[in-house]
């Protein structure tokens, strides 16, 4: 059978429920009714069984990003017209680095996860060379690109995103997940604005403490870096970072080398620069997180409930 190409150029465009659209027209209003039964319910299952995908069954359009194992698409499913991300990864990739056990292990957590504030993974299909994840399309893309157009982001912003992936973190814990590689570049933005977390390639489903030293050197707790048991509060401890990062613009432990930034890590040689200008209680927020003793850390349910949190995020449409 002759192997379909990807369009890279195809222009899709996107229909969201509630969206401002300037057509009336019926077609419209079947695709819109189509695109939210679907963001609703898993689009890997039809009438209560299940469906086995190809790629036939999707148009690609744009990519969206490359990494190390492959690459990501926009795509619109032929029959729905509902737009998703369709994530390749060369099987080629998983067998020079053998992240088989990895790779399952994220799609098995990350398609059980059912939250406002985390990416869905509807489904997957793989055919001779390529495994395909199919993806919740996110509009806007990486929080990341925005940070660094931007600079730094107000505390009302920081707020509301630091708010949000505590609401997120707060429902994977409860699952016994820990993400353990929360960073600017694993978090989306949909059409709303509404941050989403995505990229569960290091997280882990268990009840017990974990030893393996994982995720990315600027947001590791001082307890993965001293390769130490590990538990939910190194989730915690990232959400200190980000929302110092979010604030100043660069994560608090910023090292010339590798080595340095490990040093300051373990000391928690934590300092808040003059510029730009922080609140007293947003500095104590991150103060709390970022301890050493991860018994000692700031709570997720107390980060919800922080009086910084409460005066500057919009809690409306967070979830």
């Amino acid at each position: 059978m002759k192997r379909r190409r990807f369009k890279k150029n195809k222009k899709i465009s996107v229909l969201y429920p509630n969206s401002n659209s300037n057509s009336n027209s019926e077609k419209n209003s079947n695709e819109l009714r189509i695109s939210t039964k679907m963001a609703s319910q898993n689009p890997a299952e039809e009438e209560n069984s299940k469906r086995h995908w190809s790629l036939e069954d999707f148009e690609i359009g744009k990519p969206l990003g490359r990494g190390k194992f492959g690459r990501v698409y926009v795509a619109r499913e032929v029959k729905s017209k509902f737009v998703v991300a369709l994530k390749v990864i060369f099987k080629e990739q998983i067998d020079k680095y053998r992240i088989h056990h990895q790779l399952r292990r994220e799609m098995e957590i990350q398609t059980s996860l059912r939250h406002a504030n985390i990416l869905r993974l509807y489904g997957w299909f793989h055919d001779a060379d390529r495994v395909f994840l199919i993806l919740e399309y996110a509009h806007k893309g990486e929080l990341y690109k925005e940070l660094r157009k931007k600079g730094h982001l107000t505390e009302k912003q920081a707020a509301t995103y630091i708010l949000s992936l505590t609401k997120a973190l707060a429902y994977c814990h409860e699952k016994h997940v820990i993400h353990r590689d929360i960073k600017p570049e694993n978090l989306l933005l949909d059409h709303e604005g509404r941050l989403k977390i995505a990229d569960f390639g290091w997280s882990v489903q268990s009840r017990s403490k974990r030893h393996t030293m994982c995720g990315t050197l600027d947001y590791l707790a001082p307890e993965m870096v001293e390769n130490k048991a590990h538990d939910y509060a190194v989730d915690n401890w990232t959400l200190g970072i980000l929302c110092y990062e979010f604030l100043y613009g660069a994560p608090p432990f910023e090292a010339e080398s590798q080595s340095d930034t490990f040093k300051r890590i373990m000391k928690v040689d934590l300092s808040f620069p003059s510029t730009p200008s922080v609140s007293i209680e947003a500095k104590n927020l991150i103060s709390r997180l970022l301890v050493k003793d991860s018994s000692r850390r700031l709570s997720l349910q107390k980060i919800m409930e922080h009086p910084w949190i409460i005066k500057n995020a919009d809690f409306v449409g967070i979830c």
